[in-house]
């Protein structure tokens, strides 16, 4: 199918958070502190509050109304602690954003400042444990003896991986517009992936009743995950709004996107794996080391896919935190899988090079029966297949067998492969369904942030329905209609089309109407390990004069369920793995150790792929055939496209050069100093 939303869009009419036509709409700007750890000791806005079409100024020098167990990262001006640069410390209201703006130029905050810690580091004396990972996994596991299999081992590798700050930077940035109705019910349009989530939110750190708030969310212009929980804009307009009596708009520009919407945490990773004569794994150890604010704690799960992807007798995985004057990491596309996957598949392309093994070979040699952590059966696994269809598809058969070899010029020519993995989670949705004059409408609280979900859930209910798909009409992206999960985690569709298709099931029936809530279905999700998988390969270009690195081919085969719409899928899938080409070779934000903060804070600076960047770009599915998952039988895609793709780039320039980066980025300069 083409977009439902399609014309609406390229015709400029879909409106966004910052967009709704409303009458008196003030404007506000936020106030940044430029210390990095210290405390609010006077905020000086007589000036400011004497400017042009100024209406109101917030800070903690008058603490506005909220929640007593507001989330910290949330709660405004309650404290004139600062706990990273960046941070909010202040915000103008204006009738104008030219005004606004300027009057929070003329803000001026003093401070105490204190030393501050920002640095991620091996060596660092604060790590911890956390109790449990993203979303709620244990932190650590071990199955067997690690020490054990990897003395024995016929080969062994004991390697150390980092990944730096990643920033999501949808093109839509951050934005939203509060309304206040004389009953005190509160209107907010935001830019978020889950409008019933944030609902909740806004109306628990506001300390009001989830009724008394509604949250619009037609349209959102990506998120990557930065718009999956509510962001300090959106209880900012709130605040402004009640404070000068009018509606109120916020839209962040580039550079405060960096500093207050979230990023994917630093990580330092060590790999320890072992593997007899055969190449059968006998020991997988993996610790991830990463970063949280002093404010709210947040673990990625980092280390969690080696619990799913190869069978092995002993297994290790950990988890161990720091707390830093820093913002506080949140959910970034496939948050632990993406980095997790980089380590362990490039780690595995390191033991098949000790062992002079096909790499290809050593994933197949190692498929797991069952999931190697929990003992599960899968609900479906077919990485095997996916790797010897992109073998085929690739023509990996003619590749070099010894790295450094192939020399076109001044260019060093190389392949790479990488497995991919993703769980295929869902969570309990509702939704409504009912005959209005000859059309059916459905009705159900999702978000489409730019990934097709309104074309996929007209697609399911149509054929639910028996019916063509202009014949339904899909109603999303507002807080009034059933509850739905957040768009992440590649289980929107899971998740919302199970409960359009069981109410679509029941308005058949009934005649009339249907309702559904898949609270109890979903509890038994829990008897399966569900998981998504692939395989990625590439080929890349070195040059052996300016280390410019070119990636000419990237091929992605996936095993994802039943696939929905082919359309949409194949932009998923290429979305993905662009993605995973700019987290291999681009993206970084680098941290300001003197001053706090984040350097590269636009996108001048933080580089992201074109089309140019990777001339072919190709991505297909298997037949995957899983009727455990859910009414539909598909798994979430979303994400898995970029999980595995960074490794395989880095696997294929190790090929090509016969040298290791293995730190991300992989940069001219980084190639070069291997030479």
């Amino acid at each position: 199918m083409n977009r439902v939303e399609g014309r609406v869009k390229v015709t400029g009419l879909a409106t966004y958070a910052a967009e709704y036509p409303i009458e008196s709409v003030a404007y506000a700007y936020p106030v940044q502190s430029l210390v990095a750890k210290g405390r609010v000791v006077r905020v000086h806005d007589a000036e400011a509050r004497e400017m042009p079409g100024v209406l109101a100024v917030l800070s903690c020098a008058d603490p506005p109304r909220l929640a007593e167990d507001a989330d910290p990262e949330l709660a405004l001006f309650q404290s004139g602690d600062v706990a990273y640069r960046g941070q909010i410390v202040a915000a103008v209201v204006a009738d104008t954003y030219e005004n606004a703006r300027a009057a929070a130029a003329a803000v001026r905050v003093e401070y105490d400042p204190d030393d501050h810690d920002v640095a991620l580091r091996t060596g660092h004396p604060g790590f911890y444990r956390p109790d449990v990972v993203n979303p709620n996994y244990p932190s650590d596991t071990v199955k067997g003896d690690v020490e054990a299999g990897l003395a024995g081992a016929a080969a062994s590798v004991d390697v150390t991986y980092s990944t730096p700050v990643l920033h999501n930077n949808p093109m839509e940035p951050h934005a939203a517009m509060a309304v206040w109705d004389p009953e005190g019910r509160l209107l907010v349009y935001d830019s978020t992936q889950g409008a019933s989530p944030d609902r909740d939110t806004i109306a628990r750190t506001l300390g009001l009743p989830r009724e008394d708030v509604r949250v619009v969310s037609r349209h959102v212009g990506g998120g990557f995950g930065s718009k999956g929980s509510t962001r300090p804009h959106a209880v900012l307009a709130a605040l402004a709004a009640r404070a000068a009596g009018r509606p109120v708009k916020i839209a962040l520009t580039r550079q405060q996107m960096f500093d207050v919407t979230g990023y994917r945490t630093p990580t330092i990773q060590r790999l320890r794996l072992g593997a007899d004569a055969g190449g059968r794994l006998t020991a997988v150890e993996h610790l991830a080391y990463e970063q949280t604010s002093t404010l709210v704690e947040f673990a990625e799960q980092t280390a969690t896919p080696a619990r799913v992807m190869y069978a092995t007798p002993a297994l290790r995985t950990a988890h161990r935190l720091v707390r830093l004057d820093v913002a506080t990491p949140s959910w970034m596309r496939a948050p632990g899988e993406c980095p997790g996957m980089y380590a362990l598949e490039s780690a595995m392309d390191e033991l098949a090079c000790a062992l002079g093994m096909d790499p290809v070979e050593l994933r197949i040699v190692n498929d797991a029966d069952a999931e190697p952590e929990s003992g599960l059966p899968f609900s479906s696994r077919n990485l095997v297949l996916c790797l010897r269809e992109g073998a085929r598809r690739f023509g990996w058969r003619h590749r070099d067998p010894e790295p450094g070899v192939r020399r076109e010029g001044e260019w060093l020519v190389g392949t790479g492969v990488a497995a991919s993995t993703y769980p295929a989670r869902r969570r309990p949705a509702q939704a409504f369904a009912f005959l209005r004059d000859d059309d059916y409408v459905v009705q159900v609280a999702a978000a489409d942030i730019g990934t097709g979900a309104r074309t996929a859930l007209t697609r399911i209910a149509a054929e639910t329905l028996g019916v063509a798909p202009d014949r339904v009409r899909l109603e999303l992206g507002d807080s009034d209609l059933p509850d739905a999960p957040v768009a992440g985690g590649s289980m929107g569709t899971s998740s919302w089309g199970s409960a359009v298709v069981r109410a679509c099931e029941e308005l058949m029936e009934d005649g009339k109407e249907g309702r559904a809530d898949t609270t109890d279905e979903v509890k038994g999700d829990a008897k399966l390990a569900r998981h998504a998988f692939g395989a990625q390969f590439a080929e890349v270009r070195v040059s052996s004069v300016t280390g410019e690195i070119r990636v000419p081919r990237l091929l992605g085969v996936f095993a994802a369920g039943r696939i929905v719409d082919a359309k949409l899928a194949r932009s998923q899938f290429i979305g993905g793995m662009t993605m995973g080409l700019g987290m291999a070779l681009m993206e970084e934000t680098l941290t300001d150790e003197e001053f706090g903060g984040f350097l590269r804070r636009d996108l001048a600076q933080y580089h992201v792929p074109a089309c140019a960047d990777v001339p072919h770009v190709e991505a297909v599915w298997l037949d995957e055939q899983d009727g455990e998952l859910n009414p539909m039988g598909s798994k979430g895609i979303g994400e898995i496209g970029i999980v595995g793709t960074a490794a395989a780039i880095g696997n294929a320039v190790h090929h090509a050069t016969g040298r290791r980066v293995r730190d991300l980025p992989i940069t001219p300069g980084s190639i070069l100093s291997t030479f």
